[in-house]
């Protein structure tokens, strides 16, 4: 479920404050994602790159290699409002299916989940 999610996360995380790939997966963690893995986050934020949703600055502290920071472009923060509101539409379709509060509007394909009660 996290790799379904992980454009919007990283483009919000960086939204709300530049940042690096390895503080990005701490972030996730503290948010309450424990699988947010460095094997999944680096290759997301590429992909973010290439689409060119983030724009990356190059930082070097100290002796060691630059870090990488990335901060949206202006069509990444299109990119968190588009996502963002198909996040919420499927969440309401999470939240309402099996209640009866939605049934007549669920599209075809829509699987019912029987409620607990029944």
């Amino acid at each position: 479920m996290l790799k379904g999610v992980l454009a919007l996360l990283l483009l919000r995380l960086v939204a709300e404050q530049e940042d690096y790939g390895y503080s990005l997966v701490q972030r996730l963690r503290a948010a309450g994602l424990p699988d947010a893995a460095e094997g999944s986050v680096y290759p997301a934020l590429a992909r973010l790159e290439a689409r060119g949703l983030l724009v990356p600055r190059m930082v070097r502290e100290g002796r060691g290699p630059g870090r990488r920071y990335y901060s949206p472009s202006p069509s990444g923060v299109e990119e968190v409002v588009r996502l963002q509101r198909s996040w919420h539409a499927v969440s309401a379709a999470v939240r309402t299916t099996g209640t009866g509060e939605q049934h007549a509007h669920a599209g075809p394909g829509t699987v019912p989940v029987p409620s607990r009660g029944g």
